[in-house]
């Protein structure tokens, strides 16, 4: 599976965005989808993630705040994020986990200002 991130960018503390990410070549709707980010000079960390049977789970950090939906018939899923802090600044990269097979999207980068 091939996916495609796209949506980020600039935005300023307590705005919102959406974060998409399609899937092609390969079997989506019973996959495991997830967001993850990496701030600079920090590890990468789950920020929200779905199982293929809806079950959704988040990052302590973004509860409340940001949202993981996905659409199976665009085979694409989606992270809106609300009330953004300057602490969600990072790369955001999703996933998508079929069986024993883990694809990661390549990337795009979010920056919260003050």
């Amino acid at each position: 599976v091939q996916l495609q991130a796209s949506g980020g960018g600039l935005v300023q503390a307590g705005g919102s965005l959406r974060l998409s990410c399609a899937a092609s070549g390969g079997t989506f709707s019973y996959g495991a989808v997830g967001w993850y980010r990496q701030a600079p000079g920090k590890q990468r960390e789950s920020v929200a993630v779905m199982s293929g049977y809806g079950i959704t789970t988040y990052a302590d950090s973004v509860k409340g705040r940001f949202t993981i939906s996905r659409d199976n018939t665009k085979n694409t899923v989606y992270l809106q994020m609300n009330s953004l802090k300057l602490e969600d600044t990072a790369v955001y990269f999703c996933n998508i986990v079929v069986g024993p097979f883990t694809s990661w999207g390549q990337g795009t980068l979010v920056t919260v200002s003050s």
